[in-house]
Order: structure tokens, then C-alpha cells, then sequence
């Protein structure tokens, strides 16, 4: 009899199906381990040796896990493909060799990055070792988590107020959505003013907006009042006589591609713009098609793992996409060669796929009935995306036409057909604060140069300059990757741990910070102003993924970071007031005593 160990109760029933009777499969409920949670937890005096014990919650299944030891032949740890997986399995393994269970029995790691028949079966036919690196990788990011944590949260304490903790990479977040909402504070609106022509042609109407007049381009601030746009309202209707001339008309065939499947990054942000979604809800969802779904003939693995960051799909997977878009479609929707995209991530070793379904003729629809309404939709998005990723570009016709009122004064008209629809016909990738751009979407009457067409009215329209808009889940998610803050398995994480602290506030899909996040912030970019650098946090996940792959060590990563951050630490201690940290200075002074004012943070806010 052999042993299987994987994380969830879910995921063991599935793999159960896969395996047989000489396997049981077993779950460990999570993490087995974790840092005692008091201060020496990681030793910086003796190359930061680490603290462990047992995670009170989940013993009584490490105990589960020990008693069907006893009859075992050998123990396989089969948690996720990634470096938590691979610490959760070290954990186990050091838990169990220390409480004196294993007697020599062999230990293998197994991997796949589906819950199939196949990639479990092949897995277990190809086991490997315990990878250290993977384990070294983790143990340096929780050492880096708890040193921040548990030296700057005190002294976040002394300096601002009780109760408040800052974290290595939410505290870059945060000086993000402060920034931004900064800018928006500091920003001054501009009024501004475009000309646009109501046309007509055979019965078709059209509009054309103002490009050039009296021989000079027109720029957004070429217009910034009423009187000047009625003035230029008024000569271009004497100038037209009701007419417009075309004087020159651009057509061009464009293609478009269609996106890559989905990483963890572009699936949190998709799911917040088309299905409303939060980061936590996304990977909730995702985990549960992971995981595996009973459709009527036991538990399936319905999609690759959830955590990754690689664009590439597998050989097997990708003749089946083809073969099923040519057998649906037709052949002429397959491209000549299949589509390859480019991963951005060096992490080669921890080889993921991207997001996909595990298998293309699962459809949507047949699935419904077994599925949650969230997990149907969320599903039908990953289907959508894979399927158009493999298919043909669309192709579209552009026409852009220049047409004349007088001498010098141009308006231009865009239009645009789709000849091809190609990929379009499946799934279009949604946007974050698109600026409406219809005119180029907008079909045109066909024109000829030299030809008039009607004037039926020229419209000045106002309009003001917008500050930048505040970060949704989905473009800080983008911009944190950007970035290169975080990883695939820790965006939701940062978002939610922004939120649980009160640092931040998401109101009508949008993130304000509060008073405490904005003063924990000035605090951290004033004082630790390195620790919230966008560069240096990503250089050291940079660092750590150089772990992952074997390539650096990770106590001389450690070492470097924490001399300096411990005098930065010791240093504010010692000189900087929370009078400092918790008053601001106003240009107001005091009615009756003439002194400054100054606003406090107090319990409330400020």
C-alpha cells in the first residue's frame, strides 16, 4: 500500500479516482508548520536558522496521516506545483522523520500541473526528490515576512498608534493607491474644447470631428472657451455653405490578435472587469476547477493550476484546441502554424502552464448543470480565452476620410469593418478605463475623394480635463505586476491584507486609502523610504525567484537585507517623535492663542 499527500480533501478525492487500490490518499488541510509566532522565531545571530512547530488546527491530521504510515510501503507528497507546495510537502516530511514515522521508507515528490488521469498516472511513474531550492525560496520570503513584520509592526505601535502592522510588499501597495490618490488631490482640471460635423450621405449619417483649422492642427487646448468655439463654429458653417468636400480618403486592413491564455495576473484582472469578481473570489473559484468537479462520473480536474505566470500552453493541448476550433469552426479559423506567446517570467524550473481548461471539449455548456453559477462563468472565461488564442487574427478594414470646409480647415472622419472576425468571434479581452474611442469602431458610407457630402450641424462640444482615475482590483493588479511587486500567488493576498487592516477602503469598485493607511504610509516612504521603493522590493523578489532556481544562496540574501533594515529600525527609535509621525502642520493659526494648528491622527481618523 502506498500513501499520497495532498492539501485539500477535495483535490485527495479526485487523485483517489486516479490511483487505484493500492493507494490512499490522504490531506493535510494546508501548511502543517509555521514560525512560532514570538520574537528569536527567526534566528538573525546564527544564519537565521527558523523556528517551527506544529500548526495547532492541522496536528490532528498530520496524526491521521501518521497511523496510516504504520502500514504503508511509501509515502507520496503530492502538493502543488509551485514553492508552497513544495514547502508544505518539506514540512510534512521534516514533521514526520522528527516524530520518528518514516523508519526508512522512501519519500517521493510528485508533480502535475492538472488533476488528470494522465499527468496523476505519469507523476507517480516519475517521482523526484524534495527540489531545496524550491523550499530555500520560501523559507527566505516567510523569513523576510515575519523579520519586516515583527520589527516594524512595534514600531508602528510606539510612533503612530496600538494595533497597526505594516508587511514587506503590501506597504508598496499601499504608497501606490496614497500616490495615486495624491495626484488626484493635486490635480486641476482644464476645460477644453472639440468641433465636431453631423454628415449625411445617401441617408447614412455620420460625424467628423475638427483636425485642423485655419491651417494649424488642432490640439486639445487649441479651444478653451465658449465665445472662441462659437467664433469657429460660425466661420466654419459660412466657409461649408452646408456642404462638406472630401478631399482625401485612407483605407488600410488591420489585424488584431487575439490575447494569451490566461496567468494568475491577467485571469484576476479579466474576472473584476467582465464578471465583477474580487481577487480572492477569482482564486476561490479557480482552485475549486482545480481542484476537481464531480460531471456526473466522479471528480474531473477542470483546469491547469492556478498559480502561474507563464503564457505557454502544452504540445497535447494545443492540437486539441486546433483540432476542435477546424472540426467547430472551420479549418479556415486555425492558423497556418500555432500560436507560440512569449513568457515574461525567468522561472522556467518551476514550469507551469498557463490557465486553461484541461480539456478543450469539456464545453461550457455541457458543464452548466454541474457547476455553481460562479464557477460556470469563471470557467466559460477561461474556456473563451484559450480557445481564442489559438485562432486566426481578425482583420478589419480602417478607412479614415479627410473632408473640407473651406481653405485650411479639415474634420476628419474614422470608420472601421471587421472583414474577419477570426478569434473576435470568441472572446474580446476587456479594458480598465477606456476612454470611449467609438468613432473608430463606427461603419462610413463609402466616400470618394472629390465628392460633397451634407452639413446637417456643427457641434462645439465642452469638456474638462479628469485626474487619473483610482486603482480597481484589476489595475492594481496590473500595475503590481508591472511593477514586478509580488508574485502569481500572492496579488489576492495583498489586496485582501490592505483591506483587513483598514488601510484602504474599496468603495464602488475602487480603492481610497483611509487616514491610517495614509499615515502609516507617510511614515514608511519617510522613514523605511528604501523598504517602499518599487524597485528594490521587486529586485528582491527578483532575488528570491534566483533562489527558486538554484542560482543564488539564500542566507546571503537575508544577511543583506537585514543589517541595514535593523539600524533603520534602531535609528527611528531612537529619534523620530510620533509628534512627527501623527501631526501635520496647517497655514491656519489658532483664533485664540495664535500658535500653529496642526491636524492628529486620532482614534477616529484624523
Amino acid at each position: 500500500m502506498n500513501l499520497v499527500i495532498v492539501e485539500s480533501p477535495a483535490k485527495a478525492k479526485t487523485i483517489k479516482k486516479y490511483l487505484g487500490k493500492d493507494f490512499e490518499v490522504l490531506a493535510s488541510y494546508g501548511h502543517v508548520r509555521d514560525l512560532v509566532p514570538k520574537e528569536g522565531a527567526v534566528d538573525t545571530e546564527h544564519d537565521f536558522q527558523m523556528k517551527y512547530q506544529p500548526i495547532e488546527r492541522n496536528d490532528k491530521h498530520v496524526k491521521a496521516i501518521s497511523s496510516k504510515l504504520k502500514n504503508t510501503d511509501a509515502l507520496y507528497l503530492a502538493t502543488d506545483p509551485d514553492r508552497e507546495g513544495e514547502a508544505i510537502s518539506w514540512h510534512l516530511y521534516e514533521l514526520l522523520k522528527n516524530r520518528k514515522y518514516l523508519k526508512g521508507k522512501p519519500v517521493h515528490r510528485v508533480v502535475f500541473n492538472e488533476i488528470t488521469k494522465k499527468a496523476v498516472q505519469d507523476a507517480i511513474a516519475h517521482p523526484r526528490e524534495l527540489s531545496m531550492d524550491l523550499v530555500n525560496a520560501q523559507q527566505a520570503r516567510r523569513a523576510l515576512d515575519y523579520l519586516v513584520g515583527f520589527n516594524l509592526s512595534p514600531l508602528l505601535w510606539k510612533k503612530i498608534r496600538r494595533g497597526l502592522s505594516a508587511g514587506r510588499v503590501q506597504s508598496p501597495a499601499l504608497r501606490m493607491i496614497v500616490e495615486r490618490e495624491e495626484e488626484i488631490e493635486a490635480f486641476k482640471s482644464r476645460e477644453y474644447w472639440t468641433v465636431e460635423a453631423d454628415l449625411k450621405k445617401e441617408g447614412a449619417e455620420f460625424k467628423a470631428k475638427l483636425a485642423q483649422y485655419g491651417g494649424d492642427k488642432v490640439e486639445q487646448f487649441t479651444i478653451t472657451e465658449e465665445k472662441q468655439a462659437r467664433e469657429v463654429e460660425k466661420t466654419l458653417l459660412e466657409k461649408a455653405g452646408g456642404k462638406l468636400d472630401v478631399v482625401k480618403v485612407t483605407k488600410k486592413q488591420r489585424r488584431r490578435n487575439p490575447a494569451a491564455p490566461f496567468t494568475t495576473s491577467t485571469l484576476q484582472q479579466e474576472a473584476a472587469r467582465k464578471l465583477g469578481f474580487t481577487t480572492n473570489r477569482t482564486m476561490r473559484v479557480a482552485q475549486q476547477l482545480y481542484e476537481g468537479v464531480d460531471i456526473g462520473n466522479g471528480a474531473v480536474g477542470l483546469i491547469t493550476y492556478m498559480r502561474t505566470d507563464s503564457v505557454t500552453l502544452a504540445n497535447e493541448a494545443v492540437e486539441e484546441i486546433r483540432g476542435y476550433i477546424a472540426d467547430k469552426y472551420g479549418k479556415e479559423q486555425v492558423p497556418d502554424k500555432p500560436r507560440v506567446f512569449k513568457t515574461k517570467s525567468k522561472n522556467a524550473q518551476e514550469a507551469h502552464e498557463a490557465i486553461r481548461p484541461t480539456s478543450i471539449l469539456y464545453h461550457p455548456k455541457d458543464l452548466t448543470k454541474y457547476l455553481s453559477k460562479e464557477q460556470a462563468r469563471l470557467y466559460d472565461l477561461i474556456w473563451k480565452r484559450t480557445l481564442a488564442s489559438q485562432m486566426v487574427h481578425a482583420t478589419l478594414h480602417t478607412v479614415a476620410a479627410d473632408l473640407a470646409a473651406g481653405e485650411g480647415n479639415l474634420f476628419r472622419a474614422n470608420g472601421s469593418t471587421i472583414v474577419n472576425p477570426g478569434f473576435m468571434a470568441v472572446y474580446q479581452e476587456g479594458q480598465d478605463d477606456k476612454k470611449t474611442k467609438d468613432s473608430d469602431e463606427k461603419m462610413l458610407p463609402p466616400l470618394k475623394e472629390g465628392e460633397q457630402v451634407d452639413l446637417l450641424a456643427i457641434r462645439p462640444e465642452q469638456h474638462f480635463t479628469e485626474p487619473p482615475p483610482r486603482y480597481s482590483e484589476a489595475s492594481l493588479v496590473k500595475a503590481l505586476e508591472e511593477h514586478g511587486i509580488g508574485r502569481p500567488s500572492t496579488y489576492a493576498s495583498i489586496i485582501s491584507t490592505l483591506q483587513d487592516r483598514e488601510y484602504v477602503e474599496l468603495e464602488k469598485k475602487r480603492f481610497y486609502p483611509t487616514d491610517v493607511g495614509r499615515v502609516v504610509n507617510k511614515f514608511l516612504t519617510n522613514y523605511f523610504t528604501q523598504y517602499v521603493d518599487y524597485d528594490f522590493t521587486a529586485k528582491l523578489e527578483d532575488e528570491l525567484d534566483a533562489v527558486a532556481r538554484g542560482e543564488e544562496e539564500w542566507v546571503p540574501l537575508l544577511e543583506k537585507f537585514w543589517k541595514p533594515f535593523k539600524e533603520r529600525i534602531d535609528h527611528t527609535l531612537e529619534n523620530v517623535q510620533r509628534s512627527d509621525v501623527t501631526q501635520e502642520k496647517m497655514d491656519e493659526k489658532c483664533p485664540k492663542c495664535d500658535s500653529p494648528l496642526s491636524i492628529r491622527l486620532g482614534r477616529h481618523g484624523r
